[in-house]
C-alpha cells in the first residue's frame, strides 16, 4: 500500500467506533465500516448519491465517493456524464491543506472538421476519474467501478432526470440504430421514468475498466476496436487521439475570504472562472451582506452582467493555462470592473467599453460533490458538450461519444465549480457546482454569496429565487418566487425584467464549522429545481 494511503487508512480507522462494540468491527471496503459521520455527497441522479454514500460508509474518500458516482452516472445518466464525456473537479486534499483542479475536458479529435456531420470528442471521462482516484483514493479501483457496472449489467429503472432528458431529444435518439437500441422501449417509443433498462455492452466495457483499470481504452487492441466502432458510425477519433490524451492538475483560481480561500477552475472551466470574478465584485463591493432581496436581486444582476462583459477580455487567451487568469480576482482589477457601477441604476449595455456576447452555452452538464470525515472534498462537472454528446453509440462499447467542442457554446465553458477550505488549519468549507449553461456563473456566485457572506442557511440559499443578467439581451431574467418588491426595485433601476421558470441548478455542501473539527456543523443540498439527491451525514 502507498504511503500516503496507509496515512488516510489510519487516520479513517481511527473514526471507526466498533471498537467500543462487542460485535466484531467489519473490514474496510464493506458498507458500514465507518459509523458516525459519514461525511456527505450531492447529486443530479439520485442513485448515483446513494452508491455516493455507500463508498463513504466503506471507508471511501471523497475522490473514492466522487468516482463511483461519476461512473455510476455513466450509466444512468449518460446524456450528460457518459464515458465519452469530459470535466473538471477542483480537489482538497486535508493533508496537505491544497486544492488543485483537474482538467480532463473532452476536446475535438485531431481529425475533427466543423464542416463535419457531428463530429466527435475524445473520451476523457476515464482517465479523468482514474487520476482522481488515484490521487486521494482509498479503496481498490475495482470498488468504485462495480456498482455501475452492476447497474449496467443487471439494469436500473429511468430515473426522473434522465426521463427528462431523454424527452428533451426525442426522436433524434430513435433515428439512430445506437441510440434506439439502448433508449428505446418495446413500443418503439423512448423509456419512460420507472422503466428498467439494461446497457449489456456498457457493462462489458465497465467491466474491462474494473478489471484492467482505463489504460485499455487508451492502447491497444481495444482501443483500436473503439476507434473502428467511432469512425464506422461517422464519429472521428483517431489511436493517436487517445494515446496523447492525459488530464492535467492546475492551479485554481483564488479569491480569498478572510482566513478563507476560495478556489474556481480555470478555463477552459470559464464558468467556474466567472463565477470567482463574480464573488470576487460582491466581496469588493460589500452591499450583498445585510441587504434585503430586493436590494440583492439588483447587485447580483448589475454583477453579472460586468462579468459577462469582462468574460469577453480573457476568455479564449490562454484558455488552457492558469497563467492568463491567475490574476483575474485580484483586488486591484476587480475595482476597475466595479468603477462606475451603481446597483440601484442599471447600466445600459451601450455605455460598456467592452460588451457581452451571448454564446449560447450548451446547458446540458451535471454537478456533483462529496466531502469525507477527514475534511477532503472533491466537486466536479461533467459534460458531453450537448444533450447526448454526438447522439452516436459506438457499436459494440455501449460508449456515448461526446460532441467535439465548438468556437460557441458547445463544449466546457459552462462548467461552473467551486470549493472553500482554510489553508492553514486544512479544513474544508463549502464545496458547489452549478449547470445551466450561460447562467451557470450567476446561480453559482448567487448561492455562494448567501451562505459565505450573508449567512444564510444551505438550503435556503439554494433555493432562493434567483436573478440572472448577461448583457446580450440587456434583459434581467428572475424566478416566478421572486418577490413583487424586488422586481419592481429591477424596474425602478432601469432594468426591462422578463419572468424564467429556471435559473440554473445549484448542488452544494457547506460545513460552516470547518471540517474534520465541526462535523455537526454540516448540510447537503440537492437543488430543488432538479431531480437530484443529497445524502451522507451520520449513519
Amino acid at each position: 500500500m502507498a504511503p500516503r494511503r496507509m496515512a488516510v487508512s489510519a487516520l479513517v480507522a481511527g473514526l471507526v467506533l466498533g471498537a467500543c462494540s462487542s460485535e466484531p468491527a467489519l473490514p474496510p471496503g464493506t458498507m458500514g465500516f465507518v459509523e458516525g459521520f459519514l461525511g456527505g455527497v450531492v447529486a443530479d441522479e439520485p442513485r448515483a448519491a446513494l452508491v455516493g454514500r455507500d463508498i463513504l460508509s466503506a471507508g471511501g474518500t471523497a475522490a473514492d465517493a466522487a468516482t463511483a458516482m461519476y461512473m455510476t452516472m455513466a450509466v444512468t445518466l449518460p446524456s450528460r456524464a457518459g464515458l465519452g464525456g469530459g470535466g473538471v473537479c477542483l480537489v482538497f486534499d486535508a493533508l496537505d491543506g491544497k486544492v488543485q483542479a483537474l482538467d480532463f475536458t473532452a476536446t475535438a479529435s485531431a481529425g475533427a472538421s466543423p464542416t463535419m456531420g457531428r463530429p466527435t470528442a475524445i473520451p476523457a471521462n476515464p482517465r479523468g476519474f482514474f487520476a482522481l482516484q488515484a490521487h486521494l483514493g482509498r479503496l481498490q479501483w475495482a470498488e468504485v467501478v462495480a456498482p455501475a457496472e452492476q447497474l449496467a449489467r443487471f439494469g436500473h429503472p429511468v430515473s426522473r432526470a434522465f426521463a427528462g432528458d431523454l424527452a428533451a431529444i426525442g426522436p433524434a435518439l430513435l433515428a439512430d440504430d445506437g441510440t434506439r437500441a439502448m433508449y428505446g422501449s418495446a413500443s418503439g417509443a423512448l423509456v419512460q421514468e420507472g422503466e428498467t433498462i439494461k446497457a449489456i455492452d456498457l457493462a462489458a466495457t465497465l467491466g474491462l475498466i474494473r478489471a484492467r483499470g482505463v489504460g485499455p481504452l487508451y492502447f491497444g487492441p481495444y482501443a483500436n476496436s473503439l476507434v473502428e466502432a467511432v469512425q464506422k458510425v461517422g464519429g472521428t477519433l483517431t489511436i493517436e487521439d487517445l494515446r496523447s490524451f492525459t488530464p492535467v492538475w492546475r492551479d485554481t483560481v483564488r479569491v480569498e475570504i478572510g482566513d478563507d480561500v476560495a478556489h474556481f477552475a480555470p478555463p477552459p472551466a470559464a464558468a467556474s472562472t466567472q463565477a470567482g470574478v463574480m464573488f470576487a465584485m460582491l466581496m469588493e463591493n460589500g452591499g450583498f451582506d445585510g441587504a434585503d432581496q430586493e436590494g440583492q436581486a439588483r447587485l447580483l444582476a448589475e454583477v453579472a452582467q460586468r462579468s459577462f462583459a469582462d468574460r469577453e477580455t480573457w476568455l479564449g487567451v490562454g484558455a488552457k493555462g492558469a497563467q492568463a487568469t491567475k490574476d483575474l480576482t485580484m483586488s486591484s482589477r476587480i475595482e476597475a470592473v466595479l468603477s462606475g457601477m451603481r446597483p440601484d441604476q442599471h447600466t445600459p449595455v451601450a455605455s460598456l467599453s467592452v460588451k457581452p456576447r451571448n454564446r449560447h452555452e450548451s446547458p446540458s452538464a451535471t454537478t456533483f460533490s462529496a466531502v469525507d470525515p477527514l475534511g477532503n472534498a472533491v466537486t466536479c462537472a461533467v459534460t458531453m458538450n450537448a444533450g447526448f454528446g454526438a447522439g452516436l453509440v459506438a457499436p459494440g462499447t455501449g460508449m456515448l461519444l461526446a460532441a467535439a467542442p465548438d468556437s460557441g457554446g458547445r463544449g466546457p465553458i459552462g462548467l461552473s465549480v467551486m470549493l472553500v477550505v482554510n489553508e492553514n488549519s486544512k479544513e474544508f468549507h463549502f464545496a458547489a457546482g452549478a449547470s445551466g449553461g450561460e447562467v451557470a456563473p450567476t446561480a453559482l456566485a448567487g448561492v455562494a454569496a448567501r451562505v459565505l457572506l450573508d449567512e444564510q442557511g444551505l438550503e435556503a440559499a439554494v433555493a432562493a429565487p434567483r436573478v440572472h443578467l448577461s448583457g446580450d439581451p440587456d434583459v434581467t431574467y428572475h424566478e416566478p418566487g421572486l418577490n413583487a418588491g424586488a422586481v419592481a426595485a429591477l424596474l425602478s433601476a432601469g432594468h426591462r425584467t422578463q419572468a424564467t421558470p429556471v435559473i440554473g441548478q445549484v448542488n452544494a455542501i457547506s460545513c460552516s464549522g470547518g471540517l474534520p473539527v465541526a462535523p455537526e456543523s454540516c448540510s447537503m443540498a440537492a437543488d430543488p429545481r432538479g431531480q437530484g439527491l443529497a445524502a451522507g451525514s451520520m449513519r
